[in-house]
C-alpha cells in the first residue's frame, strides 16, 4: 500500500461550460493524457514466421540465384583432389618453350694448345642418359618437378616396365647391377673431380627407379664401396652427412635442410612409427583405430612442437593424411580436419579441407561428432588466419559448415561462447572495406556473406547474443552490407531476418534507429524488392518495431523522400493483390499442393497489410506526421478499403489494426482531415465491429466513435442506430480499458442537453458510479471521466436525488469524500509496484480527478442539501 497526499489549491471562477465542448481552446496537460490514452495508441504484432529449411544447402531453396551462377553444394572429393605441396601450388600452366639456336663450336684457335681426345661412350649408356634427360625435361615443362602423391615401388615398376624408353627385352638383373654400378660410378667420378660443387640431385622418376633396382637386388656390396671410395675424397664427408639428413638417417623420407638431429630422433622414434599405422588397406585398420590414430598423432606433433608449419617433414604428414580422406567415414573426417586445419594448409587443400568438413555437416545425424575435440575451434580459427579475399571460396565452405551446425541449439550457444559474432562481424567488416575500394569481389564475396548473415540470423535467436551485436558494431556493418548488395535478395532477406529478431530488444531496436542510413536503405528494399513477399514483410515489421519505440525514429522515417507515398504504393499492392487472390501455381503441382499453396500466399499477403497498416498507425503518433496522413485521401480510402471487405472472424488481427490507424487519424482535427470527410462511412462500418464476438474489435470501434463523436453528425447517429445503448452495456464489461471507451462516448453524448436523459433511462447513471467505485482507486483517468460525465449530465441540477437517484447519491457521497482526502491508499496487485507506476498514479489524482471530484461533490452536496451551490470553476475538454 503506498500513501500519496494530495495538494489542495484554491479554484478560480470561470464562466460554466460543458466537459467536451469547444475543441478550439486549449487543452490541459490532463486532458492531453487522457486523450492519449483513449486515442493513440502504438501497435504489436508478430514476428514474420521463418520455415526451417530441411535441406541443408549452401543456399536454400527460396534462393534468388540460378544454380549455374552459384558454388555448388554437391561435390566429388578424393585424396587426388588435393595437392602435394602446399606451400608451392603447382599453376599447371605450361612454359613457352625458349627458341633455343645451338651454338656451333669454332675451331681451336693457335694459342690453344691440340683438343684433349676423349673415350668413346657406350651407345647403351648414351641411350639411357638420353631418354632419362628428355623425361626430366617433359615433367619439368608441365610444371610437376615433384610427385603430387607418394608412389609406391610396385607401381614405380609398373609405370617403368610399361615405358618405351627402357622397356629394353632381356634387361636382366644382372643388367640392373651392372647399370646402377655404371651410374654410382659416374656420380663418383664428378664429385672426385668437382668436391667443391653441391650433390648432384638426381630428376624424381630416376631417384625412384633406382631406389626400386636397390630393393630387388642385393647392392650391400656396391654400397659398402661406394662408401669406401666417397672416404677417399676431401669434403666427401659432409657430402655424407647431407645425404643422410635428406633422407632421414635411413627413415625413406626426405626432409628440408637443417633439420636438426633431435628432430630427426623425434621424428623416427615418435612420428614415423604412428605414420605407419596410418594405412587404411593394412589389415584391420578399421576407422575406429585411424581416429585414434590421428588423435595420437596429433597430440605427438603438439608435444614435439610441430603442428602449423614447423615440421621440416610437413608435406608427408599431408601427403598420408589425405589418403585417408578416400577411406569414406564422417568419424575420421572430423579427425582429419582437426589435424590437417592443425598444419596451416592453405590454397587449395584449404579449400579441400573446408568442402570435406561442408559434407560432414549436410547431415544432422553427424552434428554430434562436432561437439567433441574442439572442432569447432579450428573452424572458426580459419577466419582469422587466413585472408578473405584470397581464400574466398575456402572460407564460403567452412562458413556453410558453421551455418549448418548454428541450426543446433547446443553448437549454437557452444559457438557464441567461442566469440562466433565477433568473428563474424570483423569478416565483414574486411569484406566492406574491400569492396568500398573495388566492386572485383562484390559478386564472389556476396556469395560468402549469404552464410555469414543466415549465421548470424541463427545467433539472434539467443537472447545472450544482443549485448555481442551491440558492442561489435554490427547493426552499422549490416547496414553496410545492405548497401553494397541492395540488389542481393538473399543478402537482404538475411539482413531483414537479423533486424527483425533484434528489433524485438529495446537497446538493439534504439540502436537501429540511430542509424540514420538505415531508412533510406529499408525504402530502397521496399521499392527494388516490392513482389518479394518474405523481404518486405520483415522489412515493415522492422519499421515497426522501430516506429512503436521512440518518436525520433517516426520523424525520421518520414523525413526520407518519398517515404509516405512508398508505404501507400506498397499498401495499394498487397490490397489488389489481397481482393484478386493473384496466384501462379506451379505446373507440376496436384490440386491439394496448389490449395495450401495459395492458402499460405493469401496469408503472407494478409501479413504484409497487418504490418504496413501498424507502421502507419504508429508514425500517426507523432503530430506532425499524423496531422498529415489524416489528410491524405489515399492513405483513409484504403484503411476504409480494409474494413469493407474484410471480416473479424477470418481476419482479426488485419481488421483491428486498421480501426487501431483510423483511430489514430481521427485523433487529429485538421481542417483537411480525409477521416472527418468520410466519418459517418466509417461510423457505419464500425457497426459491424460493435455486434461481433471479438471483444479486442469492439474496443477499437468503441475508441473511434471517441473520437468521432465530437461531431454532432456522428452523436446523431450514435443515438439513431442505438449505439448508446450499447456503450452503456460495456461499462458491465468489467474490463477498465473498455470501461474507458465507452464512457469516451457517453461524455460526448452528454454534449448535447437533449441527450443527457439517456444516462439515466438505460442505468447509464448506476453503471458509471459501479466503475467508480470498482477502477476509481488503481485507474484516476477512468474515475476523473465518469466524474466528467456525471459533471456534464448534472449541468442544469435542482436536486440531486431526482438528478441522480437516491440510491445513486448517497454512494457518491460517500466514495467522493474518500478519493478526496488528503492521504489516499493505492491497492496495487501482489506483484509489487514501481516507482514510475506511483508517480503516474499521482500525477493523473492530482491533475485529473482532484479537480473535478471536488466540483462534483461539491455541487451534489449542495442540491441533496437545498443550498445555494457556489460557483465554481467548470471543465474543459
Amino acid at each position: 500500500m503506498v500513501k500519496m497526499k494530495s495538494s489542495r489549491t484554491k479554484s478560480t471562477v470561470k464562466p460554466a461550460t460543458v466537459i467536451g465542448g469547444s475543441p478550439s481552446q486549449p487543452k490541459t496537460s490532463a486532458e492531453i493524457i487522457s486523450e492519449a490514452r483513449s486515442s493513440l495508441r502504438i501497435l504489436k504484432t508478430q514476428r514474420p514466421f521463418t520455415p526451417k529449411d530441411d535441406q541443408r544447402k549452401l543456399f536454400g531453396s527460396t534462393s534468388s540465384r540460378a544454380p549455374e551462377n552459384r558454388p555448388p553444394s554437391a561435390f566429388s572429393l578424393h585424396a587426388r583432389s588435393f595437392e602435394g605441396s602446399d606451400s608451392r601450388p603447382i599453376s599447371g600452366a605450361r612454359l613457352t618453350p625458349i627458341d633455343h639456336k645451338p651454338k656451333i663450336p669454332t675451331s681451336p684457335s693457335k694459342d690453344e694448345g691440340p683438343p684433349v681426345p676423349k673415350p668413346p661412350l657406350d651407345p647403351i649408356e648414351i641411350k639411357r642418359v638420353s631418354n632419362a634427360r628428355a623425361r626430366l625435361f617433359k615433367v619439368a615443362s608441365q610444371g610437376n618437378l615433384l610427385p603430387d602423391k607418394v608412389i609406391h615401388p610396385e607401381e614405380t615398376m609398373k609405370r617403368l616396365n610399361s615405358d618405351s624408353s627402357l622397356n629394353i627385352k632381356g634387361f636382366s638383373h644382372d643388367a640392373d647391377e651392372s647399370a646402377l654400378s655404371q651410374f654410382n660410378t659416374n656420380i663418383l667420378a664428378n664429385e672426385n673431380t668437382e668436391c667443391g660443387r653441391e650433390e648432384m640431385i638426381l630428376p624424381t622418376r630416376m631417384r625412384e627407379h633406382v631406389g626400386s633396382l636397390s630393393t630387388q637386388t642385393s647392392l650391400g656390396s656396391e654400397q659398402t664401396k661406394q662408401d669406401s671410395k666417397l672416404s677417399t675424397c676431401p669434403g666427401n664427408t659432409e657430402i655424407i652427412k647431407q645425404q643422410q639428413n635428406r633422407t632421414g638417417s635411413g627413415s625413406g623420407s626426405r626432409t628440408s635442410e637443417g633439420e636438426t638431429e633431435e628432430e630427426i630422433l623425434y621424428w623416427n622414434t615418435k612420428i614415423q612409427p604412428i605414420l605407419d599405422e596410418l594405412r587404411p588397406l593394412n589389415n584391420g585398420n578399421d576407422v575406429e583405430h585411424l581416429c585414434k590414430t590421428c588423435s595420437s598423432l596429433h597430440r605427438t606433433l603438439q608435444e614435439g612442437n610441430l603442428l602449423g608449419k614447423m615440421c621440416k617433414r610437413r608435406s608427408v604428414l599431408l601427403k598420408t593424411l589425405y589418403k585417408l580422406v578416400d577411406v569414406g567415414s564422417d568419424q575420421l573426417s572430423i579427425q582429419l580436419t582437426k589435424l590437417i586445419l592443425a598444419l596451416k594448409v592453405s590454397g587449395k587443400n584449404l579449400l579441400n579441407i573446408c568442402k570435406l568438413m561442408f559434407k560432414v555437416s549436410r547431415s544432422e545425424n553427424n552434428d554430434v561428432l562436432f561437439q567433441n575435440d574442439n572442432i569447432l575451434d579450428c573452424l572458426v580459427e580459419v577466419f582469422s588466419l587466413a585472408d578473405p579475399l584470397g581464400n574466398i571460396d575456402a572460407f564460403l565452405y567452412c562458413m556453410g559448415t558453421i551455418k549448418f551446425l548454428s541450426g543446433n541449439m547446443i553448437l549454437l550457444k557452444d559457438l557464441l561462447n567461442k566469440g562466433l559474432v565477433e568473428t563474424l562481424v570483423q569478416l565483414m567488416k574486411e569484406i566492406n572495406d574491400a569492396n568500398r575500394t573495388s566492386d572485383t569481389y562484390l559478386c564472389s564475396s556476396g556469395h560468402l556473406l549469404v552464410q555469414v548473415t543466415a549465421t548470424l540470423r541463427n545467433l539472434a535467436d539467443l537472447p545472450q547474443s544482443w549485448s555481442r551485436f551491440l558492442s561489435t558494431g554490427a547493426l552499422l556493418e549490416l547496414c553496410v552490407v545492405l548497401e553494397q548488395h541492395i540488389n542481393d535478395k538473399d543478402i537482404c532477406t538475411n539482413v531483414a531476418r537479423i533486424f527483425s529478431k533484434l528489433s524485438a530488444y529495446n537497446d538493439c531496436c534504439l540502436a537501429l534507429s540511430e542509424c540514420t542510413n538505415c531508412y533510406q536503405l529499408f525504402l530502397a528494399i521496399l521499392n527494388r524488392h516490392q513482389r518479394k513477399q518474405d523481404l518486405v514483410v520483415r522489412v515493415v515489421f522492422i519499421l515497426g518495431n522501430m516506429t512503436a519505440k521512440n518518436n525520433k525514429a517516426r520523424e525520421e522515417l518520414y523525413k526520407q523522400k518519398h517515404s509516405v507515398e512508398t508505404l501507400l504504393t506498397l499498401f495499394q499492392t498487397y490490397h489488389e493483390l489481397d481482393v484478386k487472390g493473384k496466384i501462379t501455381p506451379v505446373k507440376t503441382q496436384n490440386k491439394s499442393e496448389v490449395d495450401e499453396t495459395k492458402n499460405q500466399r493469401f496469408s503472407e499477403v494478409e501479413d504484409i497489410l497487418i504490418k504496413l497498416i501498424r507502421v502507419i498507425a504508429n508514425l500517426s503518433i507523432n503530430t506532425e506526421v499524423g496531422s498529415a496522413l489524416s489528410g491524405n485521401q489515399t492513405c483513409v480510402d484504403l484503411l476504409i478499403k480494409v474494413l469493407e471487405y474484410k471480416t473479424v472472424d477470418k481476419c482479426e488481427e488485419l481488421i483491428v489494426n486498421a480501426a487501431a490507424s483510423i483511430n489514430n487519424l481521427s485523433y487529429y482535427q485538421v481542417k483537411n482531415s480525409a477521416v472527418r470527410t468520410r466519418q459517418l462511412h466509417i461510423t457505419e462500418l464500425l457497426m459491424k465491429l460493435l455486434l461481433c464476438n471479438n471483444m479486442d474489435a469492439i474496443l477499437e470501434a468503441a475508441r473511434v466513435f471517441g473520437n468521432l463523436s465530437r461531431s454532432k453528425e456522428v452523436r446523431d447517429f450514435i443515438v439513431q442506430k442505438n449505439v448508446d445503448k450499447f456503450m452503456i452495456t460495456l461499462l458491465d464489461a468489467k474490463h477498465q480499458d473498455v470501461c474507458f471507451a465507452a464512457c469516451g462516448v457517453l461524455i460526448n453524448l452528454t454534449v448535447d442537453k437533449s441527450k443527457r436523459p439517456i444516462l439515466k433511462q438505460d442505468g447509464g447513471i448506476k453503471k458509471l458510479i459501479d466503475c467508480l467505485r470498482d477502477f476509481g482507486p488503481t485507474d484516476w483517468q477512468l474515475a476523473s471521466l465518469v466524474c466528467k460525465t456525471l459533471w456534464n449530465y448534472s449541468e442544469k441540477i435542482t436536486n440531486a436525488v431526482s438528478c441522480f437517484g437516491e440510491e445513486e447519491t448517497t454512494e457518491l457521497l460517500e466514495l467522493l469524500p474518500v478519493y478526496l482526502d488528503e492521504e489516499i491508499v493505492l491497492d496495487f496487485d501482489s506483484n509489487g509496484f514501481d516507482e514510475d507506476l506511483i508517480e503516474h498514479h499521482k500525477v493523473c489524482w492530482e491533475s485529473e480527478f482532484v479537480p473535478v471530484g471536488r466540483q462534483l461533490l461539491h455541487r451534489i452536496q449542495c442540491h441533496h442539501s437545498h443550498l445555494e451551490p457556489l460557483p465554481l470553476s467548470p471543465l474543459q475538454d
